[in-house]
C-alpha cells in the first residue's frame, strides 16, 4: 500500500500535484478540510462534535481528526493507498497517524516536500487570488503570514519523517510535468 504525504508551503502546487498523482496511483485523497466537511454534512458523532468547537471558535482536536482519517481507512480497506492532504501538520499529528496505520497493517511509504521560495509563493498566490475569489490569496501580508506560519509549526514535520528516512524534497518550481515525474520518481524508489 502507498501512503503518501505531500506536503508544502501554501502556493507550492499541493493540489495539482496531489490530482495528478491520484489519477496515476489510484490513491485515495484524504484532506482533513474535505473530511470535516463530510462528517459535519452526515451528522456523525465526530462530525457533530467537531462541528461544536468550530462554532465555538476552536480548533478540532487531532483525535477528533485522526478518528475521520481510521474511518476512512476502514471505509476503503482495499484501496491501493492514501495521500494525505492537510495532515500531519504537527509532529504529535505524524505521531498519532503513524499509530493509526499501525493498526491497518500500514505506514506511510514517503513524504514528499515541494520547495519553493517565499517570493515565488508569494506571487503565486497573488495570481492564483485573482481568480479564486479567495482573500487570503489576495493580501501580501496575510500570505506571507501563512507561510511563516507553516514554516514556524508545520515544518518540523518534515524533520520527523526525514529521521524515519522517509523525506524526500522535490523542486517546486518549473513545469508541472518535470515536478510530477521528479515526484513519482521519489516515490518509486521508496
Amino acid at each position: 500500500m502507498l501512503n503518501l504525504v505531500l506536503f508544502g508551503p501554501p502556493g507550492a502546487g499541493k493540489g495539482t500535484q496531489s490530482e495528478k498523482l491520484i489519477a496515476h496511483y489510484r490513491l485515495v485523497h484524504l484532506s482533513t478540510g474535505d473530511l470535516l466537511r463530510s462528517e459535519i454534512r452526515e451528522g456523525t458523532e465526530l462530525g457533530l462534535r467537531a462541528k461544536m468547537l468550530m462554532d465555538q471558535g476552536i480548533l478540532v482536536p487531532d483525535e477528533v481528526v485522526i478518528g475521520m482519517i481510521e474511518n476512512k481507512l476502514k471505509e476503503h480497506q482495499s484501496a491501493a493507498g492514501f495521500i494525505f492532504d492537510g495532515f500531519p501538520r504537527t509532529v504529535p499529528q505524524a505521531e498519532a497517524l503513524d499509530l493509526l496505520l499501525a493498526q491497518y497493517n500500514t505506514a506511510i511509504t514517503v513524504m514528499v516536500a515541494l520547495v519553493v521560495d517565499e517570493e515565488e509563493l508569494t506571487k503565486r498566490l497573488l495570481i492564483r487570488g485573482q481568480s479564486s475569489g479567495r482573500p487570503d490569496d489576495q493580501n501580501e501580508e496575510l500570505i506571507r503570514r501563512r507561510v511563516q506560519e507553516y514554516n514556524n509549526k508545520t515544518a518540523p514535520v518534515a524533520g520527523y519523517y526525514e529521521s524515519q528516512d522517509k523525506y524526500k524534497a522535490i523542486n517546486g518550481i518549473g513545469e508541472i510535468e518535470e515536478i510530477f515525474k521528479s515526484i513519482c520518481e521519489q516515490i518509486e524508489a521508496a
